[in-house]
């Protein structure tokens, strides 16, 4: 029986990306910080593909993540309340 294990996928941010999240709260980035790593480990997260633009979302509560996916890494381009981050 062979047993096959996904690699993790590395997380990559945008430099407007980790500028934003570096602005965050501690509490919400480390909130954030957890779903971004369980993403890359299982691929599991409440994530939904955008309409109208490319890249997907990851929801953390009010939190919005947009990013976009390669087969071996996660690339983070916004981080930012929900009210916020679709402009």
């Amino acid at each position: 029986m062979c047993d096959i294990t996904q690699m993790p996928k590395r997380l990559l941010f945008t430099v407007a990306a980790a500028k934003q999240r570096a602005r965050l709260d501690a509490a919400v980035r480390a909130r954030i910080d957890g779903k971004l790593e369980a993403l890359a480990e299982t691929g599991q997260g409440d994530v939904r593909r955008l309409k109208g633009r490319d890249g997907a979302r990851l929801r953390v509560g009010d939190w919005r993540v947009i990013f976009t996916e390669t087969p071996d890494a996660i690339l983070v381009v916004a981080v930012g309340h929900r009210r916020d981050i679709y402009d």
